[in-house]
């Protein structure tokens, strides 16, 4: 089909923009509350609500304070929350056996937000060791310290199989590993959870927009950087890869981490992937907008609004993200 040409004066593109009615007319809706995940801290205790401090807005919740914050949420529109455990330091060790006990943070946390809630919320649980080795990193250590891939493949899959059986709706595998979706899916489908979702951090980059994060989940390696198993932000192509192949061993659903820093990789494997892409708004992305506003160099609704938009012009179909909890005040309409 030809398009028509044209020139100004003949053709001014002011038109199209010149009322907020037809501006809003045209305009793409922001996504909804149903297109987000929000991520939350458990930590073990009773009545315990910390402020996170690299995270305005955030906080570390003991499960029952837990159940009151997901009402709130709930009752914004938001579907689905993604927990993740901080274990008391008694609870590390070199092993991370404590993520795959029964009575842990996590799973209780599971156990208690599904039986309040059922089925109108989903529970998403991140899958990774570094909160609970005592060295920080994502896997299990060798005598040289390296992460070893294969050794580290069974904890990550029992570990998944402990929030299944608390009653997690998806596991998300984030250690980076090799083969880590097929160890998860074969665990899981071996021990009749075939209906379990798999959301996998896909293509998770060795980025330095982790820092609020590690800061919150006492998470940051003791030693060393997780450059050996995270992807690279210099080699895209290989980075991609990562997710292609987690889908050819059987991820429902695909994740790109960070996100607005990478929206090139979203659109990239949403042209060329028929899953479900979720992008996650991470840690230093949501301090930094915080950051910029406090200091009066922006607007921070705007710029939450500008910066989501961008996530779902990309390509994703799901946000995690820790604007969720404050969805009424910065993205509803």
């Amino acid at each position: 089909m030809n398009k028509k040409t044209g020139s100004f004066p003949d053709l001014r593109l002011r038109r199209l923009r010149a009322s907020e009615t037809i501006r809003s007319m045209l305009a793409n809706p922001m996504p909804g509350p149903e297109k987000f995940i929000w991520p939350v801290f458990v930590v073990e205790g009773e009545n315990i609500k910390q402020p996170i401090d690299a995270m305005p807005g955030q906080f570390r919740y003991s499960v029952d304070k837990l159940v009151d914050a997901v009402l709130e949420v709930k009752n914004m529109g938001i579907k689905a929350v993604m927990l993740f455990g901080v274990p008391p330091v008694e609870h590390k060790s070199p092993d991370a056996s404590y993520a795959c006990c029964p009575d842990g943070i996590v799973q209780t946390a599971v156990r208690k937000l599904k039986g309040t809630f059922s089925s109108e919320l989903m529970v998403f649980t991140d899958i990774c060791v570094c909160e609970y080795t005592s060295h920080g990193h994502c896997g299990l250590l060798n005598e040289k310290g390296i992460v070893e891939n294969d050794p580290s493949l069974e904890l990550l899959a029992k570990m998944a199989l402990s929030h299944v059986e608390a009653g997690a709706d998806c596991v998300a595998p984030s250690a980076m590993m090799d083969g880590q979706v097929s160890a998860i899916r074969g665990a899981l489908d071996s021990s009749g959870f075939t209906d379990t979702l798999l959301l996998s951090y896909s293509t998770k980059f060795a980025s330095s927009f982790y820092g609020p994060f590690r800061e919150a989940a006492a998470s940051s390696p003791s030693a060393g950087d997780r450059k050996g198993y995270q992807a690279d932000y210099q080699n895209p192509r290989a980075a991609i890869r990562e997710s292609f192949f987690d889908e050819v061993e059987g991820a429902d659903m695909l994740m790109v981490k960070p996100s607005l820093f990478y929206l090139d990789i979203i659109s990239t494997i949403r042209s060329e992937s028929l899953l479900p892409i979720a992008a996650y708004n991470v840690s230093g992305e949501y301090s930094m907008l915080i950051a910029s506003a406090q200091n009066g160099w922006g607007d921070l609704r705007l710029m939450v609004r500008e910066s989501t938009a961008a996530i779902d012009r990309a390509g994703a179909d799901l946000i995690i993200s820790y604007w969720a909890n404050q969805y009424n005040q910065l993205l509803k309409d």
